[in-house]
């Protein structure tokens, strides 16, 4: 089984993160700049590079269950992946962003090295949940439902 990739979309950037080789254990990759690379590409040498077998892309609910622009803007960037050979899977990401920040912030990280390391951290705290609740749940789908 090949590795599993997390995308924490953002209006600037989207951090990725990556799986260990069991699906166990999630780190942060990098990010990719929205402005300055193709999105697609971007991501498509991501997942050959690393041997990917699934992209689990973070779903940002609202507080009340639905589902905004953010979120649509994510589904949207998963259709396109999709488009280009990605299996791709949503997963809740909120408070990822909020988490990372704090997390960065005890760590002792210094604000002008958070901005670039919170995304990835975001993503990664993203696909840790994901990959506690498949383990959890014993599924190898989609631990948010269904794509509607």
């Amino acid at each position: 089984m090949g590795r599993i990739l997390g995308i924490d979309p953002g209006t600037v950037r989207i951090g990725i993160a990556i799986s260990d080789p069991t699906g166990t254990i999630a780190s942060p990759h990098g990010y990719v700049d929205r402005r300055s690379r193709d999105v697609v590409s971007a991501i498509r040498e991501i997942r050959t590079e690393l041997d990917v077998d699934l992209v689990v892309v973070g779903l940002p609910i609202n507080l009340d269950g639905t589902e905004g622009s953010a979120a649509r803007a994510s589904r949207a960037l998963g259709a396109q992946l999709e488009g280009d050979g990605a299996v791709v899977v949503y997963h809740d990401e909120r408070f990822t962003t909020v988490t990372a920040e704090d997390a960065l912030i005890e760590g002792g990280v210094r604000r002008e090295s958070r901005k670039a390391k919170r995304d990835q951290v975001a993503a990664a705290v993203m696909l840790q949940g994901y990959l506690d609740a498949r383990t959890r749940d014993d599924r190898p789908g989609d631990a948010s439902g269904p794509t509607p």
